[in-house]
């Protein structure tokens, strides 16, 4: 967080008339919310950078455009455009993922010191609407998408096992012919069956239409987004939302387009061991818990592990070929798709792990004798990802780059295709609230 403050007061000190860097409001911490803005057009773009806060490569994304826009005036004064870019929505949740930002970059140090803040604590979710939105975050992104009106927002994401992907609120025709040009000149795999777009409609290879808010279960709350966003909030104003996805371990096989012969057994297997992994974990916490009293952050870590527990067992049954589920069927899946769903439920187990094991270091001597359990199991499915799934490490800068030739795709596409914007009455915009997942 301060490199990013730093790096972005050294370069409008060196460019004074272009770019200017203010506060837009304050993170429950304390910690200043910054906003680096370049150019002065009328048509304004924003960019929101760490969202979640173990996806921390939008920041140095959002400096990277900041230097290209500055390089390329023809982004600037040669589409009338200001670019608004939010260094970090969460900066209080990028501080406890410190503890692997500085590397070395593996899959054991990253679970081990992995955090994100449960459903609640995102920015970027409405639960309850706009208007009772609880965290200043959020509010202070409300305010900044009332204030700005932006023809474009683009909100910086990252997947940490899989490829790269892009949901959009409106089409933007030629988006996912650019992506596939730039993910194939960076090196970047493309989930062709992104698990977190299951049912959404496609726009393209490796882009997805984000659907209204609607009322659904469990699991469609966590792969459908069935809550209001700020993705959604500025639609009003005329905004094309595109959430832009990078990975940080690459996997070739979220790539294969082609139908499998028969994915029960991939399905089968994935929902299986989600479920003996997830009851594994269960027994840990259960363990580990008589022990916690006093510990440092403990009840916030411990319920992001019992969000894990309670939500795995109904993804298993929602996978399982054998449980039927004529209400919510999958639909027609692709090698991609199986790829990505069995990388999914390794990355809820290793999330939970991860968690736990935090726990059992914050106590200081393991009192329940679960660290060597941990390890092992966290080391075990690390290496899983990488020998099964063929995990790569995919370098920052080329993580950065890859993000940032995706927005400047999406910028040059959305000025030729503006949408019309959203209105209460248009399909999908029920008076109804959509059910928040925490209350299903």
């Amino acid at each position: 967080m301060d490199e990013l403050g730093a790096r972005a007061a050294a370069l409008v000190a060196g460019r004074p008339r272009e770019a200017r860097l203010r506060s837009v409001g304050t993170s429950r911490a304390g910690h200043p919310l910054r906003l680096l803005s370049v150019g002065r057009g009328s048509r304004q773009v924003l960019v929101v950078a760490g969202p979640h806060a173990n996806e921390p490569v939008g920041g140095v994304t959002a400096l990277r455009l900041a230097e290209r826009v500055l390089a390329q005036p023809r982004f600037t004064e040669g589409a009338d455009a200001t670019w608004n870019l939010l260094l970090s929505v969460d900066p209080d949740g990028l501080r406890h993922n410190e503890g692997w930002l500085a590397g070395p970059y593996t899959l054991g140090r990253y679970f081990r010191n992995f955090f994100r803040p449960g459903f609640l604590e995102q920015p970027e979710w409405l639960p309850a609407g706009a208007d009772a939105a609880a965290l200043p975050e959020t509010r202070a992104l409300l305010g900044l998408q009332d204030e700005l009106r932006p023809f474009l927002q683009c909100s910086l994401h990252g997947v940490d096992v899989g490829g790269g992907f892009v949901e959009l609120t409106h089409d933007l025709p030629g988006l996912a012919r650019r992506v596939a040009h730039t993910a194939a000149r960076l090196g970047i795999p493309r989930e062709l069956g992104s698990y977190d777009a299951l049912y959404w409609p496609s726009l393209g290879p490796a882009v997805y239409r984000i659907p209204p808010p609607r009322l659904g279960d469990l699991a469609a709350a966590i792969t459908e987004a069935a809550v209001e966003s700020t993705w959604l909030h500025p639609c009003r104003h005329g905004t094309v939302t595109a959430v832009v996805e990078a990975p940080m371990w690459g996997v070739a096989a979220v790539e294969d387009g082609s139908p499998p012969a028969d994915p029960a057994p991939a399905l089968r297997a994935a929902s299986h061991s989600l479920r003996a992994d997830i009851r594994l974990l269960a027994a840990i916490a259960a363990r580990l818990g008589p022990h916690l009293a006093g510990v440092p952050d403990a009840p916030r870590l411990l319920a992001l592990v019992e969000d894990y527990l309670l939500v795995c067992p109904g993804l298993a049954d929602a996978w399982d070929p054998d449980i039927a589920d004529g209400a919510r069927p999958l639909p027609p899946l692709s090698g991609g798709h199986l790829a990505a769903l069995s990388i999914s439920a390794r990355r809820l187990v290793l999330r939970t792990a991860g968690l736990l094991h935090q726990l059992v270091t914050r106590t200081g001597h393991d009192p329940a004798e679960v660290g060597p359990v941990l390890d092992r199991l966290i080391d075990t499915w690390c290496a899983d990802y990488r020998d099964r799934c063929g995990a790569r490490w995919i370098p920052v800068a080329r993580q950065a780059e890859y993000q940032t030739r995706v927005v400047l795709a999406a910028f040059e596409l959305a000025l030729r295709h503006p949408p019309v914007p959203s209105r209460s009455s248009d399909p999908g915009w029920g008076p109804e609230a959509a059910v928040p997942m925490h209350r299903e």
